[in-house]
């Protein structure tokens, strides 16, 4: 194993268990909402950052099920993968790929929640920011160890898709991201 694949399975298993954590919480809020239509979410802070009210679109459920379902598994077979990477597995080109894709899916899928909470709901999920955090960064540091693999164009090399240039990437991601909601909401946020 080499010391990229090793720093990419470390991130990963990190970056999948915050993912997975904030999903879990996310099901047990939905699961207590569906018991209570009156449940207060743990992370109802105020009129804009409610989760509760985020759950009660048809947002929540694209598919017919509460999306955070798709967080937990998919967040499962990451950090399986990762786990497998620390253990010494080594998985074909198609498999990386496979993986790539999948995580690049959740980013678009992500991007998309993003997208509604902050122009459509008008409300925001705490524990959605957390994920969209954790996918964020999880997609720039498998997108860099791909290119290190030599999966993304040119020869495999330790540089060509420095661990430094994946945080750079998604902290622009993320500043670009929550400087949008921050100008979206800066009327509820400064009173």
């Amino acid at each position: 194993m080499t010391r990229s694949d090793r720093t990419w399975g470390v991130l990963a298993v990190v970056l999948s268990l915050i993912g997975f954590a904030a999903s879990a919480e996310l099901v047990a809020e939905r699961l207590a909402l569906y018991q209570d239509a009156g449940h207060r979410a743990s992370c109802d802070i105020n009129a804009w950052l409610a989760c509760g009210t985020v759950m009660r679109t048809p947002q929540a459920e694209l598919f017919g099920f509460p999306n955070p379902f798709i967080g937990i598994v998919a967040y499962a077979v990451v950090l399986a993968v990762a786990v497998g990477v620390l253990a010494g597995a080594r998985y074909a080109r198609w498999f990386w790929w496979l993986l790539w894709l999948g995580i690049a899916a959740g980013s678009v899928f992500t991007l998309w929640l993003w997208w509604q909470t902050t122009f459509h709901i008008n409300a925001l999920c705490l524990y959605c920011m957390i994920v969209w955090c954790a996918q964020t960064y999880l997609l720039a540091h498998t997108t860099a160890r791909m290119r290190r693999a030599g999966m993304l164009g040119g020869a495999g090399r330790e540089g060509a898709g420095s661990t430094a240039w994946a945080w750079l990437l998604g902290t622009a991601v993320l500043v670009v991201v929550f400087g949008v909601v921050a100008v979206r909401f800066a009327p509820a946020i400064l009173g």
